[in-house]
């Protein structure tokens, strides 16, 4: 009955959710914060020994939202004046002319999800996208093609090897907890993302195509050569984000179990400069070096416009901080670990975790809790052999991308950072991820068959 209850709860929740912002127009972080705080003070009222009494909803309706706020909340706002620095400045074009130039227009789309897959390895996908989102803006500019479309390949490109590929952290914890061979995990892991992040490009061509958002960039390329003269060169342009990346990268090797650059001061700081905050401050300071001299009295005023186009984003994403926080409280883990003794192989771990995810929306939670779950089991449901260890990760971190949606700080980064409507990032998003996640357990479970 218990478990009955709590999907019912969580099913009209998220139906509720889609209902009030898609159809009532209401804002997201108003229907969020609203949401989170009944579902929390209802299961307190049906169940009182869960201890959600009403003081401890709103405490964790604002803790939640600031848990999120502590991770990226930084790196939002450093993101936004970045890509607001290499806008105005025409840096953003220059890239995007670049990348258009070694692999043509018809392949724009195709570049966008590729460099999701690279960054997303050492990189966070908020991060990343973050990031990233200056030059999948430029680039649809430049190619005539929706954002929707370059939006939804560079977002699958980096959920694909963030779900699936170490050092992210969620692939490494679940590594660690199934006692899965590292190397093994990465190297099957990148293979496994190859056909993931294809279906998001064809995805974003088939789907998201359909969906017209226009680039808006504030100048086209004509206009920003004859303000400034010329534009930044290439690799002054990709600098603010090469550079971050590149530090992060590092950070993420440094902090491999075989300690690649030892426990010493050169060790500890990579691991400070490679911190997603400290690298995207100092891309912040690299941007500001784009500012052409004549532009130098407005670095104030286009700083404090990245702040404020941030604003929005920051508000809803930090609802859906404190709509998971409620759920995690929840006993969904308890709830579904009927599951281990169905004999259904390894969509047991992808069922578990893409319950979990939809549920309570993070990633990297549902991947954790669910390798928790499994690893007393896998000797006893025959996953013994380091191959059949590594399915299992990868299996889980498949569930855990099925699916982005309101409840995912992921879903409204995307959603926001790519001027989508609700309505249309649940089709383009939510949609894509679902249909990655789908498409890896298919090839893992059809590998499983041969070991």
């Amino acid at each position: 009955m218990q478990t009955f209850l709590l999907f019912a709860l969580i099913i009209a929740s998220v139906v509720l959710m889609v209902i009030a912002i898609s159809k009532l127009k209401m804002h997201p972080f108003i229907v969020m914060t609203l949401i989170a705080l009944l579902v929390g003070l209802i299961w307190g009222f049906l169940y009182p020994d869960s201890g959600l009494t009403p003081a401890k909803v709103v405490d964790t309706v604002k803790s939640g939202f600031g848990s999120i706020m502590t991770s990226i909340g930084i790196v939002i706002l450093c993101g936004t004046i970045i890509g607001t620095i290499l806008e105005k400045t025409g840096a953003a074009l220059t890239m995007a002319n670049s990348i258009l130039k070694l692999v043509g227009k018809k392949n724009s789309v195709v570049a966008m999800g590729a460099m999701g897959y690279v960054t997303g390895i050492p990189v966070f996908c908020d991060s990343g996208f973050v990031v990233l989102s200056p030059i999948s803006r430029a680039l649809a500019q430049q190619s005539n093609t929706s954002l929707a479309v370059m939006a939804t390949a560079l977002s699958g490109g980096l959920y694909a090897t963030h779900c699936l590929v170490p050092p992210t952290p969620g692939p490494i914890a679940m590594a660690g907890t199934l006692e899965a061979d590292l190397g093994l995990t990465i190297l099957v892991g990148l293979l496994i993302s190859i056909p993931a992040t294809f279906v998001a490009i064809l995805y974003a061509k088939k789907v998201s195509s359909k969906i017209n958002i226009p680039a808006n960039s504030e100048y086209t390329l004509e206009e920003l050569k004859e303000k400034y003269g010329k534009l930044p060169g290439s690799f002054h342009s990709f600098s603010p984000i090469l550079l971050p990346i590149v530090l992060i990268a590092l950070s993420s090797v440094a902090s491999f179990p075989t300690k690649p650059f030892g426990e010493g001061f050169f060790a500890t700081l990579i691991n400070f400069i490679g911190n997603p905050v400290v690298a995207l401050l100092l891309g912040v300071f690299l941007a500001m070096t784009l500012i052409p001299a004549s532009e130098k009295k407005n670095t104030l005023k286009w700083v404090t416009q990245g702040v404020t186009d941030s604003a929005a984003i920051l508000a809803i994403t930090g609802a859906g901080g404190s709509f998971g926080a409620i759920l995690k409280l929840l006993p969904i883990a308890d709830s579904v670990g009927g599951l281990v003794s169905s004999g259904l192989g390894v969509l047991i771990p992808f069922i578990i975790a893409m319950i979990l995810k939809l549920a309570m929306g993070a990633s990297t939670v549902a991947m954790i809790t669910t390798a928790s779950m499994m690893a007393p089991l896998m000797e006893s449901m025959g996953y013994t052999s380091p191959l059949a260890r590594v399915l299992v990760v990868l299996a889980i971190g498949a569930g855990s991308m099925v699916a982005s949606h309101a409840n995912d700080s992921y879903f409204w980064v995307v959603s926001q950072f790519s001027d989508m409507k609700t309505e249309e990032a649940y089709r383009c998003q939510t949609g894509m991820t679902a249909v990655m996640g789908i498409t890896v357990i298919i090839v893992l479970f059809v590998i499983s068959l041969f070991i």
